[in-house]
């Protein structure tokens, strides 16, 4: 490597880039490491005793509906959308008839994905069977 590729302007975002994705997965490991070790891996009879008189504790499964993930989804999905259109409107004179037809096709685009999700019953909540 010459003196040239150091000198290039954007070297440190590079080096900062790969130092800190090395630095990222070092504090994982270490963290999941030291968690490990710390934890406590036995079940205590005090956690699972009754509380005064309330009834027996059991374990029960952790059921979590998909349809918790799948609503999640489809709000960050049209919230960032939406997202997209602020700064169309903050420089919708300088965009012109060009900015405003590329919004509508991103518009029309954007409500074939809500129609599609509704036909298909991804807003109807189905609720714990």
């Amino acid at each position: 490597m010459s003196h040239s590729d150091f000198a290039h302007p954007y070297f440190g975002v590079f080096f900062l880039l790969i130092f800190t994705a090395i630095a990222f997965g070092a504090a994982v490991f270490l963290f999941r490491l030291v968690g490990k070790a710390l934890s406590h891996k036995r079940e205590e009879k005090l956690k699972l005793a009754p509380y005064e008189c309330g009834p027996l504790p059991n374990k029960q499964p952790n059921r979590i509906s998909a349809q918790y993930y799948l609503i999640a989804l489809l709000y960050i999905l049209f919230d960032v959308e939406i997202l997209f259109m602020f700064p169309w409107a903050v420089d919708f004179k300088v965009l012109g008839i060009f900015g405003f037809v590329e919004m509508i096709i991103f518009i029309i685009l954007l409500s074939i994905g809500f129609i599609y999700a509704w036909k298909k019953g991804a807003l109807q909540w189905q609720g714990i069977k």
